[in-house]
């Protein structure tokens, strides 16, 4: 293995990442590692990766990117295993100076994450990514749909657009998804990444009932108390969340939805902390996402009253528990259905609502209707009809 690759955080990582090693000259030997910053776990856990790549392969030169080598560079260049340190702004051109500006990754051959847009233009107290990727930009649709077409060309299966932001996408992400379906009739499974709930536009919805956009819906939602959403700057409110899935689910009747959560931001007292955790119900979250919050350098939440860390984990984990349990339920009524099911490794792979589903014997890439016959812990079991 002349690359090895070592993506941490959100689904844009993974993307550049792959670009990245797809440049790497025929016969260097390099690892490459895209450091996250999302929280202080993500930071060390960053750190742990450059030093077990080099305790497994002593040999390859370590480039690291990403977030947290970004926002603390002098850090990670003092890191013995570090051969090289590329910024957030030149990963894409890190071994090749032509390369195209949109990052695209393939997972397993089947599915690959494209990305559409980079950077932010808000500015959540919690959060750091902003400086670590500067402003919001929208790539070339052209670019985007040659880097989709490339994917389809491969035999890939489903297209997950992704970003840092990608509701913010100029001109709307709705009008992008309606091009990129027009553009490429081969596209017949488009499933989108992370979205700002007020940001979801009115071509994105009158794309819904069309059954290539997959019904599943990740929300970055963060708190479900309005006092918290002010705090942190997010621009909803809890109404305008619980809203946003109505309005979704009013059209798109199958449609599932997964949520950013963060147990314990300053000042939350245990009836906000309540109000959080009964937005899982109230947005039928079936796929949460929990951050215990940790406080990120040169940020304003940073600089608020902090919890203590037992309080912290404690509402974390009673989060946990709360998602674990809809998810569970939700699961259960699924078994006896006929669910689409895209095998993404083998005898594994998603419905179209993103239910893991396992199918004995199917290979990678199979693709088909499959009846739901059990559920074992987190994952359903099928038969291809």
């Amino acid at each position: 293995m002349s690359v090895e690759t070592v993506s941490l955080g959100c689904r844009l990582n993974f993307a550049e990442t792959e670009s990245i090693a797809r440049a790497v000259p025929e016969g260097e030997q390099w690892v490459i590692v895209n450091s996250c910053a999302v929280t202080g776990e993500a930071v060390r856990q960053s750190r742990q990766a450059i030093r077990r790549a080099h305790k497994r392969r002593p040999d390859a030169r370590i480039l690291v990117t990403g977030c947290a080598s970004e926002l603390d560079r002098q850090a990670f260049e003092a890191m013995p295993e570090v051969t090289k340190i590329v910024s957030n702004s030149d990963k894409l051109r890190a071994f090749d100076v032509k390369a195209s500006p949109v990052a695209a990754g393939t997972h397993s051959r089947v599915r690959s994450f494209v990305a559409v847009q980079n950077g932010c233009d808000h500015r959540c107290t919690f959060c750091s990514i902003w400086q670590a990727r500067g402003a919001s930009v929208s790539l070339p649709f052209t670019a985007i749909r040659e880097a989709v077409a490339r994917d389809l060309d491969r035999g890939v299966r489903e297209i997950v657009l992704t970003g840092v932001d990608i509701t913010d996408y100029a001109g709307g992400l709705g009008e992008l998804c309606q091009r990129l379906l027009a553009a490429e009739p081969r596209l017949q499974r488009l499933r989108l990444s992370s979205l700002d709930s007020i940001e979801i536009d009115d071509a994105l919805v009158e794309l819904l009932p069309d059954t290539r956009l997959l019904p599943h819906f990740h929300l970055s939602l963060q708190a479900g108390d309005d006092m918290i959403l002010k705090r942190m700057k997010r621009r909803h409110s809890r109404a305008q969340a619980v809203g946003a899935v109505e309005r979704i689910r009013a059209v798109r009747g199958d449609a599932t939805f997964g949520a950013d959560i963060i147990a314990g931001f300053p000042t939350e007292t245990e009836e906000m902390a309540t109000n959080s955790l009964n937005l899982l119900g109230d947005c039928d979250i079936i796929a949460a996402h929990v951050f215990p919050f940790s406080p990120r350098p040169d940020t304003p939440a940073a600089r608020m009253p902090q919890l203590d860390h037992a309080t912290i984990k404690a509402r974390a984990a009673r989060l946990r528990d709360a998602a674990a349990t809809r998810r569970q339920a939700w699961l259960d009524t699924l078994v006896g259905s006929r669910q689409r099911v895209l095998v993404e490794t083998n005898q594994r792979g998603h419905s179209d609502g993103f239910a893991p589903v396992a199918i004995a014997g199917a290979a990678r890439g199979a693709y088909g209707m499959a009846r739901i016959t059990a559920r074992d812990g987190d994952t359903l079991t099928g038969i291809f009809e």
